[in-house]
């Protein structure tokens, strides 16, 4: 019994995971990979239903997704340290050698997506080995302060206390459309890696993702150590699924207000943000709590049993998708970011997903760890000299 609840647990994990990668697939497809275009030949009727689509698009997966894998990045890192303390060893200097292994896959793949996350995680990461150890209740106020976005708060707090102060629109990803529309393959890596990372950074920085991610990172961690992804505490997810929707539509309307009623530009526009962020969050733990909520019904784990084989080679699909998508996107691949609107550029992804399940399924049936992963895992035990 035991057994099955805990296989039950991983497989609740893969899906999510597996959730998110396909919900940042179809997004970046929709946003042709951080270059977005919508043609001016396609029919009105075509624009509309871009439009829509995007906005629906944005509205489910945008800033959500990256949380949700946030959220689990925190959840495998309670595993893995879990694990090695029940065999009596200390597993920080191996997580901080993982957390430099992934800061390379992130150059690498920044330099085929420029919006890439993985050099952000494995840099925030090393920030969980000095509160490992601290209480779950201490665990908790250090992730509440970080949803906050404290930082934030004071910027809004110096603005209103001062009248001079006007807003000034920064667009951090200035020059990045000439390159990628007109870039050589070589072109477009190195652009990516200097200003397009640069412009990552910085719009991390001003929409608190540094500081929500590091939040996320410490409630999966939490999930880990209290067990709510186990069958026993689905009563758990539905008081959180109660409450985060609640939170959301409030924060949604809040947002809204915002921009409506308060007219001092410099001042809505960091006020949005935050409360953009907020609502994000609210709305992430209302997908992860429906999940783990419909899991219980065998239908619904057979109709999103697909979606555990790309949760499991999460790292392989992500790098994946982006030197698949800068190839079809791009200009000096195919260049579909000219020709595609949203509604093509969603059936791109979807077909970009099916093919990658069959490649998981393909994969899975002869590896126990895609060949990313497998890299990954080889190069963190490996052998000191």
């Amino acid at each position: 019994m035991e057994q099955a609840r805990i296989a039950q647990r991983i497989e609740v994990v893969d899906v999510i995971r597996g959730f998110a990668i396909m919900a940042i697939l179809l997004l970046h497809n929709i946003e042709h990979f951080d270059f977005i275009n919508r043609p001016d030949y396609l029919p009105d009727f075509v624009k509309a239903l871009d439009k829509s689509i995007f906005a629906v698009a944005r509205f489910l997966f945008s800033g959500k997704a990256y949380a949700i894998f946030a959220l689990l990045f925190g959840f495998t890192f309670f595993l893995q340290l879990n694990k090695q303390q029940k065999l009596g060893k200390d597993f920080r200097g191996r997580f901080a050698w993982r957390m430099l292994i992934l800061l390379l896959f992130g150059v690498v793949n920044s330099a085929f997506y420029l919006g890439d996350i993985l050099m952000i995680y494995a840099t925030i990461a090393f920030f969980l080995l000095p509160v490992f150890n601290l209480s779950n209740r201490n665990l908790l106020i250090i992730a509440i302060i970080c949803l906050l976005q404290p930082i934030a708060l004071f910027s809004i707090t110096k603005i209103i206390s001062d009248p001079s102060i006007e807003f000034v629109k920064v667009s951090y990803f200035k020059g990045t459309k000439e390159y990628l529309a007109n870039g050589s393959f070589f072109e477009v890596l190195w652009s990516n890696l200097t200003i397009g990372k640069k412009a990552v950074w910085l719009w991390s920085w001003e929409k608190g993702r540094f500081l929500q991610t590091y939040a996320l990172f410490l409630l999966g961690y939490l999930a880990g150590r209290k067990g709510v992804f186990l069958p026993q505490h689905r009563k758990v997810w539905g008081k959180v699924l109660v409450y985060a929707l609640i939170a959301a539509v409030i924060l949604f309307l809040a947002e809204s207000l915002s921009n409506e009623y308060i007219s001092r530009k410099a001042v809505s526009k960091p006020v949005g943000e935050l409360i953009s962020s907020w609502y994000n969050f609210s709305f992430m733990l209302c997908w992860v709590a429906l999940i783990n909520l419909l899991f219980i019904y065998e239908g619904f784990r057979k109709c999103t049993h697909f979606l555990s084989y790309i949760g499991k080679m999460a790292l392989t699909n992500y790098m994946m998708q982006s030197v698949i998508g800068s190839f079809l996107y791009y200009g000096f691949g195919l260049g579909l970011y000219y020709y595609t609107g949203a509604s093509y550029s969603l059936l791109i992804g979807i077909l970009i997903l099916v093919f990658q399940v069959y490649f998981c399924k393909w994969w899975l049936r002869t590896h126990a760890r895609g060949p990313m992963e497998s890299i990954w895992h080889r190069l963190t035990w490996i052998r000191k000299s």
